[in-house]
């Protein structure tokens, strides 16, 4: 199978949406949404879940109560301020391992925790694995590749041609474990000083992980002079602009009815987004 990740230098450049679209027009696919901290893809795609799992990642100090001596040095030594009362706050815990080195008594112990969940749900469109990390979780990278792995997984299984993933915005470690290993990026960006810059802070990564990758300028025509300096910049770069979407009233009006766009309008937006899923699946 191929995989085609749809990423962003910046947020509410309309990745998302455009994800939920390629849900409507592409054929024998599992969609992945590597967005675990904030999601919003399953806002579009009203996923019924057919398996939930707990994730497990991290530590957390525990103190047990009997061996506990109240010596207060826990509490003094934590640079995190997360013992109170000789009783750990899980939200406020590094997970260090500090505590438990200085405990005289050995009344303290590291242990698992729940990180948050991960699913296999149905779609309208085909199969959807996405995640929610935990509140207070600061790493999503191993959950990210957690779903990806599963994803690929269903897709051998059910002999899917296309692996879709929604990734993370931004250049982070989010954005970094959701692209490695991808068949094909997808880099949508607008026609703004920040979706400029935002644009060549992702190419960089796309090169750094190997990953061919293609353009969409989404509401082109709202700034014409940067979506020109967009274009100027990619022929430099040697990256293909695959498609130039206009801005359109209509995807606001989709959205708050919970439908991709190709389903609530044949105008020139649901156009440009499938010419621009069939050059995707011609290169990729």
């Amino acid at each position: 199978m191929k995989e085609v990740v749809v990423l962003s230098g910046k947020g509410g450049t309309g990745k998302t949406t455009i994800v939920g679209c390629f849900a409507a027009l592409a054929r024998n696919k599992v969609l992945a949404d590597c967005v675990v901290d904030a999601a919003d893809l399953h806002l579009l795609l009203k996923p019924v879940s057919q398996r939930q799992n707990e994730f497990w990642s991290g530590q957390v100090s525990f103190i047990d109560e009997a061996k506990c001596i109240h010596c207060h040095l826990c509490q003094k030594q934590c640079r995190f301020e997360a013992i109170h009362d000789f009783k750990v706050v899980p939200l406020s815990c590094d997970g260090c391992g500090l505590c438990s080195h200085i405990c005289s008594a050995e009344a303290i112990s590291l242990k698992e925790t729940i990180a948050g969940h991960w699913f296999i749900s149905d779609t309208s469109y085909g199969p959807l694995v996405h995640a929610r990390l935990g509140s207070g979780q600061k790493y999503p990278g191993e959950l990210i590749a957690l779903v990806r792995q599963q994803a690929r997984l269903l897709a051998k299984e059910r002999r899917f041609d296309y692996i879709i993933s929604d990734g993370p915005p931004g250049i982070g470690f989010a954005a970094a474990s959701s692209l490695s290993g991808a068949s094909r990026a997808l880099l949508v960006t607008e026609p703004t000083l920040s979706g400029i810059h935002g644009l060549e802070s992702v190419l960089s990564l796309c090169r750094r992980f190997n990953v061919m990758a293609l353009v969409c300028i989404n509401k082109s025509d709202l700034n014409e002079d940067n979506t020109r300096q967009i274009e100027r910049y990619c022929l430099s770069q040697k990256v293909e602009v695959a498609a130039k979407i206009p801005f359109d009233d209509v995807v606001t009006e989709a959205v708050i009815r919970g439908v991709p766009v190709p389903e609530y309008s044949r105008g020139r937006v649901a156009q440009g987004i499938e010419s621009l899923w069939q050059r995707i699946s011609q290169v990729v």
